[in-house]
């Protein structure tokens, strides 16, 4: 049974499967029409949206002028995974992403573990950038004079909780935010059948569809309209900071980490949600005209441009006001509305639209991808790997995709997933990057194509030397940690850091022994540090979502698998 469940497949395998194709007709190979240049847009299409437009405004209330440094943290970690997902797309180019890499690695139930994650963390993803589309979409047209009744614009659940807020407050809306205030008004003025209200979110159903359809058509038309939308939002975040820069203040920038480290690091599930899209690009490796040069190049650029942009923007946001006002939102539209400069809050405001959407739509072509490689080795059905005999797209895991972000985006609160996500990615990049470490010798391939290498640095000292640089640096806060006379509601939170604790002695370790790479070795420690900061409620429903995944592996996959009928 172990052996039965850790079954690997090859990378000979992985490849020949691909090179053959997995069938004709309805079972056929994708179009291969993508060039480094529309991978590089399509990272920075899934990276630049809610983050740069949204979450940046909560990181920096808690991180001050210092959430610049957060997101320089954020991206080197991102940065030794996206060597890590370069190295594995340059070895393995078919679509699949982490689910395919673990398969070669670790074998079949990482990889359907690794696989039902990725499926949480592009639906939930998807969720969280309609949500946020939803929101700014009503503000854009609000500008415009065009009001949509409150109660078509929310879920039920922020509605209700309004309520009770107006209720604790006598009744009365005075000194509540505008957002409680329009929430209550959605629960005052909905309609109601059989005293339930209807209460939805609309908008972000309407672009879930849209992009949906858009998805399902092609590859090409996919391509086509993503690069529209990077190339206009690049420009508009090149203006805002530009612009931004006349009016930064330097004195705002005082005190830089106001709420010294620890309030910095607070911020880290909305700045790591800024970064989590670069990994979908490696779900388009059988539509890459050559994934093994241009994957990792796609990959790598767009975390560079995104990384500059981000803390250009940070910078600016943090200058132009104090970072105590920007729990907001929208905090670009906001920042300049505060300046007086109205009119370029709604030039913000429309690239928000588009930038989230152009998100959206490159996780909407991830997730349906994902089911298809699993299709593809039985542990899904079989319809899931259906290819469209025109478009080349997989078409039936397409609409279910839609469905399944489409009708949660109806009812879900935005501060709910977007943790779930953040703790999902981080896994999937801690998997890649132990992957790596457990890949066979690299073969070459005398193809006539040069591929990416990931360099190797041997991490037999560096690697303990860093960890007792860490320990040494921040003793203080070790002893404090380790304090268990301070009760189960602060120890459970301090769970995942214990683990982390103990990974981080257990990898140095390894890696004195074992002449580890260097790369994922930081890779792997940096993923599992930002996940203990995402609390014990988030790691519980994580587990949770795990622990079904689990039941569906070995109630259907494992007896389905194409590894077991062989």
């Amino acid at each position: 049974m172990q052996k039965s469940i850790f079954r690997k497949k090859s990378i000979n395998k992985i490849l020949q499967d691909s090179k053959d194709g997995y069938g004709d007709g309805e079972h056929a190979s994708l179009n291969k029409v993508l060039t480094v240049k529309d991978l590089t847009f399509m990272g920075i299409a899934a990276v630049v949206g809610a983050g740069i437009f949204s979450t940046i405004g909560e990181a920096s209330f808690n991180g001050g002028p210092g959430v610049s440094i957060l997101f320089i943290l954020t991206a080197i970690t991102c940065g030794f995974s996206a060597l890590c997902y370069a190295e594995f797309a340059s070895r393995i180019p078919v679509s699949g992403s982490a689910y395919t890499y673990a398969y070669a690695s670790f074998g079949e139930l990482i990889a359907w573990i690794i696989g039902w994650d990725l499926l949480m963390e592009y639906a939930i993803g998807n969720i969280a950038v309609a949500i946020s589309w939803s929101g700014y979409f009503v503000n854009l047209l609000k500008g415009f004079s065009i009001e949509i009744p409150a109660y078509l614009t929310l879920d039920y659940f922020s509605a209700f909780k309004a309520s009770e807020e107006v209720l604790a407050n006598g009744g009365s809306l005075e000194g509540l935010s505008e957002s409680v205030k329009n929430a209550a008004s959605a629960w005052a003025t909905a309609p109601t059948i059989g005293g339930l209200r209807l209460i939805a979110d609309f908008p972000a159903l309407i672009i879930v569809f849209l992009i949906t359809a858009l998805v399902y058509i092609g590859i090409k038309e996919t391509k086509r309209a993503t690069n529209a939308m990077v190339i206009l939002k690049i420009v508009v975040v090149l203006a805002v900071i530009v612009i931004g820069f006349f009016y930064v203040t330097p004195a705002n920038w005082h005190p830089f980490l106001p709420n010294g480290f620890s309030g910095m690091m607070k911020g880290v599930s909305g700045v790591f949600f800024a970064y989590i899209g670069f990994d979908a690009i490696s779900t388009t490796a059988e539509e890459c005209e050559n994934p093994q040069r241009d994957l990792p190049r796609g990959m790598i650029y767009s975390l560079v441009i995104c990384t500059v942009l981000y803390i250009l923007v940070a910078l600016v946001l943090t200058g132009m006001v104090n970072y105590s006002e920007l729990q907001v939102a929208d905090p670009l539209a906001f920042v300049f509305e505060r300046v007086g400069l109205n009119n370029i809050s709604y030039v913000i405001s429309i690239s928000a639209v588009i930038a989230t959407a152009s998100v959206l739509l490159i996780f909407q072509m991830g997730q349906p991808r994902i089911w298809m490689s699993m299709s593809r080795d039985g542990l899904l059905p079989k319809a899931f790997s259906r290819i469209h005999p025109k478009f080349k797209t997989p078409s039936f895991a397409t609409i279910v995709t839609g469905f399944v972000v489409a009708i949660p985006a109806l009812f879900m609160n935005l501060t709910e997933v977007t943790d779930l996500t953040s703790i999902g990615t981080l896994f999937a990049f801690v998997l890649v990057c132990s992957g790596v470490l457990l890949l066979p010798p690299d073969e070459k391939i005398n193809d006539g194509k040069k591929r990416f290498r990931m360099p190797y640095i041997n991490g037999k000292f560096i690697v303990p030397i860093l960890l007792i640089i860490g320990l040494v640096f921040f003793y203080k806060d070790l002893i404090n940690v380790l304090d268990f006379s301070l009760g189960w509601d602060i120890i459970k939170e301090r769970l995942p850091l214990y683990l982390f604790l103990i990974l981080a002695f257990y990898i140095s370790v390894l890696s004195f022994k074992k002449n580890l790479s260097l790369i994922p070795v930081l890779g792997l420690l940096s993923c599992s540090y930002l996940m203990t900061e995402l609390g014990y409620t988030n790691w519980l429903r994580f587990l949770l979502w795990l622990a079904l995944g689990l039941v569906i592996y070995f109630g259907y996959s494992y007896k389905n698998s194409k590894l077991n009928k062989a």
